[in-house]
């Protein structure tokens, strides 16, 4: 049987076997999640896995996500290429209520106790859960080698004190040289 990519349409779905599928977008799909996610680049990204029923009329999402991502190093805005493969699991139950939708509107939002788990619905999207993971395994602060020593550490010396440099100091000169410059 070919692989599917989805969406797929739970009504549908046979409940006497898995239902695969592989997403691997094209260069210009990659650019355009690319500059959703806020990346320079995706330079490979693929998503093969298989829907699984659960007892109770639930599904399972099983899946491998696997992609390569090109984006600034936040401290030398040099390209840091990571590279990222990542099990991915979802859980679609047809009774299942999300605590905190539950709660009263001035009472505390508790996290679910199983994130990976939502309600089901009239279809499982496998791209949406791949562009979610996605945006979950991405680096929020990615860097390049040796750029740790080009951050902000950097200004204090290795026994802790005072920076030795001090990035104001000139600021009193220019105001004593434009107090002048006004009595001319």
């Amino acid at each position: 049987m070919p692989d599917a990519t989805g969406p797929f349409l739970t009504a549908r779905l046979m409940r006497d076997r898995t239902h695969p599928f592989v997403l691997a977008p094209d260069a210009q799909a990659r650019a355009a999640m690319a500059a959703d996610l806020g990346v320079t680049g995706l330079r490979k990204l693929r998503f093969a896995g298989a829907l699984h029923p659960l007892e109770g009329g639930g599904w399972e999402l099983r899946a491998d996500l696997g992609a390569t991502v090109v984006q600034p190093c936040r401290v030398t805005l040099e390209p840091v290429v990571t590279r990222i493969d990542e099990p991915v699991r979802r859980r679609y139950l047809p009774d299942w209520r999300d605590p905190g939708l539950e709660a009263a509107p001035e009472a505390e939002l508790e996290a679910p106790d199983d994130p990976d788990t939502e309600a089901l619905g009239p279809r499982i999207d496998p791209a949406a859960v791949m562009a979610e993971a996605l945006a979950l395994a991405i680096p929020p602060f990615p860097r390049a080698p040796g750029a740790d020593a080009a951050g902000p550490a950097a200004a204090l010396p290795p026994d802790g004190d005072a920076p030795t440099h001090r990035p104001f100091a000139g600021l009193g000169a220019l105001r004593d040289r434009l107090k002048r410059d006004e009595g001319d």
